[in-house]
């Protein structure tokens, strides 16, 4: 088949995810579209029209409101989409929910997108078991996927992870991003951080509960993200046994 898969964090596909659910609207009143059957009203910031915006998130807007965990991949031969749906099912059902700590306004690179302001290992965790769990379902990348990941640009280590996952930025130069447009030109990325800051304000410093994995699909090259399953964390989170003392520490 000629479309691809991905396993995302999609806040606000839980009903019980409160500020997910608001924030996936503002979000997609931002984008203005919805990868789910949702109506949108997109929305135009004071000074601001729609094209302008639409102009600047022609790629995040195709994607969706998502941060990557899985990144896209095309199904292996003889793996089926419902093969992959029990898998992520199971997997979801003895996995735990991880939190977004402080969600904070960042510029990667030349893109905006919302990203944690502190660390955090159990998000992290979370993104590379994806990663590893469900690599048997990705079909290899072709020459031509390589390649259009521009490799001149890259770290001998995201060369590494590239050719070992598909994708080179997993594992750990993985970094929770909640894309907000494409890369912006210099000139303008001032006045685009501010309308930004302005229209996600209610929810900059705020914690954002991972609850959930969102299957989504791409029905041919260049086709919109679509929202295809969400299957709800809800393992219990194993408690932090005490760390042992170093020998310099001694027993406390």
């Amino acid at each position: 088949m000629t479309g691809r898969f991905a396993i995302y964090a999609a806040p606000g596909v839980r009903p019980s995810d409160t500020v997910g659910v608001l924030l996936r609207q503002k979000a997609e009143q931002w984008l203005g579209r919805s990868v789910s059957a949702d109506r949108v009203t997109p929305g135009v910031p004071v000074g601001w029209t729609r094209a302008a915006i639409d102009a600047i998130t022609v790629d995040a807007r195709r994607y969706g409101f998502h941060a990557t965990l899985k990144p896209p991949f095309r199904l292996a031969a003889g793996r089926t989409p419902e093969e992959l749906d029990a898998a992520v099912a199971r997997f979801a059902a003895n996995s735990a929910a991880a939190v977004v700590p402080r969600l904070t306004l960042a510029r990667l690179g030349g893109f905006f997108a919302l990203v944690p302001a502190a660390e955090a290992p159990g998000l992290h965790a979370l993104a590379d078991e994806v990663v590893r769990a469900f690599d048997d379902f990705r079909a290899p990348a072709t020459e031509a996927e390589l390649a259009r990941r521009n490799q001149a640009s890259l770290t001998p280590r995201q060369r590494e992870l590239l050719a070992t996952w598909g994708y080179p930025y997993v594992l750990d130069e993985f970094g929770f991003h909640l894309t907000l447009t494409d890369r912006i030109p210099h000139e303008q990325r001032a006045q685009v951080e501010r309308v930004l800051s302005d229209w996600f304000a209610a929810f900059l410093g705020a914690d954002l509960p991972v609850d959930a994995l969102a299957v989504f699909t791409e029905a041919e090259p260049g086709a919109p993200f679509q929202l295809h399953a969400v299957h709800h964390l809800t393992a219990a989170r194993p408690q932090r046994r005490p760390a042992d003392p170093t020998p310099s520490e001694g027993v406390r």
